[in-house]
């Protein structure tokens, strides 16, 4: 199999729907593709309505919900020989030629371990969680201070989502996100796959941030573009809200594992390894302080 194409399902039917009609009509040849729907033992029906209308995709369906990354890792045991993976979710939409456009810039760039498409929302905007720095105590401070947004353009204050970029044309970046992002089974492999500490939020830099430690490369590929609607699962993005179905417990859940992924990305990949104790402190007092005020 040339493609494998991973998506996690949790309460949100008419969109999935939406996403597998148009992995349907996409001109990637359907002999060399197979798609994989993980069911987070969502409540809506998902399986039970789509099941029969998508006869070639191959439906997992969990008994709890177990997150983002280790649903992502039972997909990818389902089609194990795949030379790639796309992890999607189920709130996008794919155009005809992306997953063609997508496979043949990994075949021609080896050295390329993980690709984004140009992810867009509604509004026309750029999803920003695809075109990302790594979340350093300096990023994340101009991030959260609102300095990055007024100097947007900055390489000093804005490498929080890399602003200084041309995002016209195909560069490397820090990290992508889950949402789209298109894997080479090798750097996959040498990795582990997806961190299961992570529920929900953060998993997709931690897998970047893995990819680029041993030597790969991530990149952005704005010659495609998928859409996402984003934030439908959670409930707790502005631009979703209205859209999500999500019930006041799985946006309590969503909101405390927002937080909980900066802890755990922080004390797996910064602590004791590039800053003081100090910082530290002041880093961990700061997110638990936000978490707890959210």
């Amino acid at each position: 199999m040339k493609l494998a194409v991973i998506i996690v399902s949790y309460n949100t039917k008419p969109y999935l729907q939406k996403c597998l009609e148009t992995l349907k009509k996409s001109d990637f040849p359907q002999k060399e593709l197979a798609t994989v729907v993980v069911d987070n033992a969502s409540t809506d029906d998902t399986v039970v309505e789509l099941k029969s209308k998508f006869k070639d995709v191959v439906w997992v369906e969990l008994d709890e919900n177990t997150g983002f990354s280790r649903a992502n890792n039972v997909g990818i045991k389902e089609v194990k020989d795949a030379d790639y993976y796309l992890f999607l979710n189920p709130d996008t939409q794919v155009l005809a030629n992306t997953l063609t456009k997508l496979v043949k810039y990994m075949e021609n760039n080896k050295e390329v371990g993980v690709v984004s498409p140009y992810v867009q929302l509604l509004d026309g905007s750029i999803d920003d969680a695809c075109h990302r720095g790594f979340p350093t105590p300096w990023n994340a401070l101009c991030h959260f201070s609102g300095l990055a947004k007024l100097f947007s353009n900055s390489l000093l204050f804005n490498g929080y989502h890399l602003g200084y970029r041309d995002l016209l044309d195909v560069h490397q970046i820090d990290s992508c996100a889950g949402a789209a992002m298109l894997v080479r089974r090798e750097i996959g492999e040498e990795i582990g796959w997806w961190d299961e500490d992570y529920f929900w939020y953060g998993e997709d830099l931690d897998f970047c941030y893995r990819v680029k430690q041993v030597g790969s490369r991530v990149m952005f590929y704005p010659e495609v573009k998928i859409l996402h609607h984003k934030g439908v699962s959670g409930g707790i993005k502005k631009h979703s809200k209205q859209r999500s179905s999500a019930d006041e417990k799985t946006r309590r859940l969503a909101q405390g594992a927002r937080f909980d992924a900066m802890l755990i990305f922080y004390n797996k990949h910064y602590v004791d390894r590039k800053y003081p104790k100090l910082v530290t402190l002041v880093v961990t007092a700061f997110i638990r302080f936000i978490k707890l005020i959210t």
